[in-house]
């Protein structure tokens, strides 16, 4: 018998068979009628619980949702709504926007939050500065913000902000995903302030979507290589029955392995609320943003000259990996978050810390 996440990506990959995946312009920066075929299934509230407006489901199932669409190309941000601005908006106690308007998180940029004095009570902000780096910034309908507190106030605030009507300059990623600053300038939000502790979960949050996309890409990139090296017949015998692309093919399957390992602990890590989840995430994004130089290298290499097309598929997940790799924090910067977190332990406790981590 099928279970409910086997039911939910069954679901997506049908939604997903009708809408090919395709270069993203300036006149059509992400796929519309996918995102209304999405929600319309109840797809974009998977893993935010029933009573503030999601459609209930475990973190499982939105991880599930997520892995299915970066797999598939889907030019989306589903990710950044289930996996970190809605989790993220609920966990701060703030309202929800509906989740059949697309909301992204801007963690990037010079934003600060200072208390509104305009008698709305407690638990608004002005907001000034520019975000950077928004994932799906012109698309998104709303915005979960991180703006630097006042003065004196450790952490930050979470402010969400409804983005119809705010500049967003025109910026993309290597795979045309908008990328884009939006400015604000004045704009009364509500918000909430979060401790530090909370800060650097939302950040984690953010580059283990990351990771999972990137883990379900490889996979995807994998899957098609073997299938192409199995087909693809060179002086008489299939590229696969050459030792040397036997070779290459079990270097793809070991990063994408261990990627997918250390993505699953991260996962669950957080699913269980362990004090490890940072560390988790760091480690995952870490693996996964090396696993994407050896795969997608290996990948094009055994294509050859046909997965260097714009006709080919091949494309539209390397991309998405070479960009995904850098965002949300790079390998170096999650790396040295991990080791500073390892050695903060005694001495002797630095190999059950790292043990619990991996």
């Amino acid at each position: 018998m099928a279970s409910d996440q086997d039911l939910v990506v069954a679901t997506v990959r049908e939604i997903l068979a009708g809408h090919e995946p395709f270069v993203l312009t300036a006149e059509r920066p992400w796929d519309e009628g996918l995102w209304a075929d999405l929600a319309d299934a109840g797809l974009t509230g998977v893993g935010l619980p029933e009573e503030a407006g999601g459609s209930g489901g475990e973190l499982a199932d939105a991880v599930a949702v997520v892995r299915t669409l970066a797999a598939g190309a889907g030019a989306v941000p589903v990710a950044e709504q289930l996996l970190v601005a809605g989790p993220a908006v609920l966990a701060a106690d703030l309202d929800l926007p509906a989740p059949e308007e697309p909301l992204t998180v801007a963690l990037d940029g010079a934003v600060t939050a200072e208390p509104s004095d305009d008698g709305d009570g407690p638990g608004r902000f002005v907001l000034t500065g520019t975000a950077t780096d928004v994932p799906w910034a012109g698309v998104a309908r709303h915005v979960a913000v991180l703006a630097a507190p006042p003065a004196g106030i450790e952490g930050a605030v979470l402010a969400v902000v409804d983005a119809a009507g705010l500049d967003a300059s025109r910026a993309v990623n290597l795979a045309g995903e908008p990328r884009g600053s939006l400015v604000l300038d004045g704009v009364g939000v509500p918000g909430a302030l979060l401790p530090p502790a909370a800060v650097d979960l939302v950040r984690a949050r953010a580059a283990l979507a990351r990771a999972v996309q990137i883990s379900a890409a490889l996979e995807q990139v994998l899957a098609w290589t073997v299938q192409y090296a199995g087909e693809r017949v060179q002086f008489g015998r299939p590229l696969g029955k050459f030792q040397a692309i036997q070779v290459e093919l079990a270097q793809m399957a070991g990063e994408v392995t261990a990627t997918a390992a250390l993505v699953d602990a991260a996962v669950q890590a957080l699913d269980r609320g362990a004090d490890t989840v940072v560390l988790a995430a760091a480690a995952a994004k870490v693996r996964a943003g090396e696993a994407v130089e050896t795969v997608a290298k290996l990948a094009h290499q055994v294509h050859g000259a046909i997965g260097f097309t714009q006709e080919h598929r091949l494309h539209h997940l390397t991309r998405r990996c070479w960009s995904w790799r850098d965002e949300a924090g790079t390998e170096l910067t999650w790396a040295r978050t991990l080791g500073a977190g390892l050695v903060a332990a005694a001495p002797d406790d630095v190999w059950p810390a790292f043990t619990r981590v991996l």
